[in-house]
């Protein structure tokens, strides 16, 4: 009902790509929580996660495809989108388990994972927990705490708001959740322009929710707690299954499979031209390509 309410109140322009007739949405109650959850179709089950300045409606042009020989699977993750907005939880192994009861309320054992951002992180903290129950993982355009070149990456300037975050930064971007959006949108694209006005108009009303750009900031927030809890899943053993890492060429690029790599034994590399960290804004028939075809 809540979710509902905020979907009634966002401003009638400010739409994405619909999901298809197909897909419903649910609210699920998981691990103390409640996610947004659209699901869609039949078959082995897909999981898609979202990351930061989108929510799960970033996925409609590869749900699209999936669906129609897959179930697909897509939640707003913790606090964000028309997620449920705790003051807590942020750090990935405690949405991993948010995953891990979604899956469970919709009987789902098995499922390849689809991730992008800050849903690599969740990604890979599922995954590693529960490897017998994902046959593929894909991996996009964003690090993992505490693995592989983790530090290296710490130290890019580009990624200062890492550490942007706490009460006065909420203060400072009350209001102007579009202006600080746009930072993001624009300078981790290869082209801004890709990334649609329709889309920022819609995001933008997203993250303006009342605590979503708090849920955001913890999400960041977590990462050093999330780094401790990455190593000790890699100290298990690395991941065996088959996984695809891809990066945008003007963002991650091969970068994207050095990560992977100190993650995992059976890594595919994919960079996508013309595109930056935006994916499926600005590539995302040549990224559905590639999903579409590893996930075969």
């Amino acid at each position: 009902m809540a979710a509902l309410a905020l979907a009634c109140a966002m401003p009638a322009a400010a739409q994405v790509a619909p999901y298809p007739a197909e897909f419903s949405t649910r609210e699920i109650a998981t691990n103390g929580t409640t996610l947004h959850v659209r699901v869609g179709g039949s078959g082995p089950a897909v999981l898609l996660l979202h990351g930061y300045g989108e929510t799960g409606d970033m996925w409609e042009p590869l749900a699209a495809r999936l669906v129609r020989n897959r179930r697909v699977i897509v939640p707003d993750l913790r606090g964000l989108g028309l997620s449920a907005k705790p003051a807590g939880g942020y750090d990935k192994k405690t949405q991993a388990e948010d995953v891990a009861g979604v899956l469970a309320a919709l009987g789902v054992d098995r499922v390849d994972v689809v991730a992008h951002d800050i849903g690599n992180m969740v990604g890979y903290a599922f995954v590693a927990r529960y490897p017998a129950r994902v046959p593929h993982f894909v991996l996009m355009d964003a690090p993992i705490p505490g693995i592989g070149p983790w530090e290296e990456i710490l130290k890019n300037p580009l990624l200062w708001h890492f550490r942007f975050g706490g009460p006065d930064m909420e203060r400072l971007v009350a209001g102007r959740e579009r202006i600080y959006l746009d930072r993001f949108w624009n300078e981790f694209s290869a082209d801004p322009a890709r990334f649609d006005e329709a889309s920022r108009v819609h995001y933008a009303a997203l993250y303006a929710l009342p605590g979503a750009m708090h849920a955001g900031f913890s999400q960041f927030a977590a990462f050093d707690q999330d780094a401790i809890d990455d190593r000790a899943l890699l100290a298990r053993g690395k991941l065996t299954m088959p996984v695809l890492a891809i990066g945008g060429e003007k963002s991650f690029g091969p970068t994207m499979a050095t990560v992977a790599r100190a993650a995992a034994a059976n890594v595919t590399q994919v960079v996508i031209p013309a595109s930056g960290h935006w994916l499926m804004e600005e590539q995302p028939e040549a990224t559905s390509d590639a999903i579409v075809a590893f996930l075969k």
